[in-house]
C-alpha cells in the first residue's frame, strides 16, 4: 500500500456535544444570525469582525476570526457552504479556508498544520431537552492526522465556551 492510500483511508472525525441553558431557537440563532455568530466565532482571545450570512440551502456564509495582537492580529476567513438545513434540528455545511472575498485557499499553503483537509464537512444537530435546555452536537470530518483533530477540537471547544457565555448574556 502506498503512503497516499494509507493517508486517504485513515480519515478522522471529531464530535463535541454541549448542553446549553437556552431553548433550541436561541442556540440556532447563534449559527444563523450574523450578530450572534460574531459573538462566538474564533477561539478564546480571538474576535469575529465579520459574518456575512447567507443561511439557506445552497447559500455560502463568509466568516472571519481575528487573532489577538499578541498572535499577530491577522484575519482568517472561512466559508460555510450549506448542503442541508432542517430548522432547529440540523445544519450540514462544508467549511473552507478562504480569502476575504470567499475564494478557497489550501490550508497547507496557509501554513496550517498538516492533516487539515481543503473541505471540512460539518454536521450540527440540535435536541430540545427539558427546562429550556438544548443539546447541540458538532461533528467535523475529513482530518488525516491526530494533530489536526486536536487543534480543531481545542478551537471548537473554546468557540462553544464563548457561545455559552453569549447565550447567558
Amino acid at each position: 500500500m502506498t503512503r497516499d492510500k494509507a493517508a486517504s483511508s485513515d480519515v478522522r472525525s471529531l464530535s463535541l456535544t454541549r448542553t446549553f441553558d437556552a431553548p433550541v431557537a436561541e442556540v440556532w440563532k447563534h449559527w444563523s444570525n450574523s450578530d450572534k455568530v460574531m459573538k462566538w466565532w474564533g477561539p478564546t482571545g480571538f474576535t469575529s469582525p465579520l459574518a456575512k450570512m447567507d443561511f439557506r440551502e445552497g447559500g455560502v456564509s463568509l466568516v472571519c476570526m481575528r487573532a489577538p495582537k499578541e498572535f499577530g492580529g491577522f484575519d482568517m476567513y472561512n466559508t460555510w457552504a450549506y448542503k442541508k438545513i432542517v430548522p432547529n434540528e440540523r445544519i450540514e455545511f462544508t467549511l473552507n479556508f478562504s480569502d476575504k472575498d470567499g475564494n478557497k485557499l489550501d490550508p497547507a499553503q496557509m501554513g496550517l498544520p498538516p492533516g487539515i483537509p481543503k473541505d471540512v464537512p460539518h454536521v450540527i444537530t440540535f435536541k430540545a431537552l427539558g427546562d429550556n435546555k438544548t443539546e447541540m452536537t458538532v461533528v467535523e470530518s475529513g482530518y488525516t492526522t491526530d494533530q489536526a483533530v486536536e487543534t480543531s477540537k481545542a478551537g471548537m471547544e473554546q468557540c462553544l465556551d464563548k457561545m455559552a457565555a453569549s447565550l447567558k448574556s
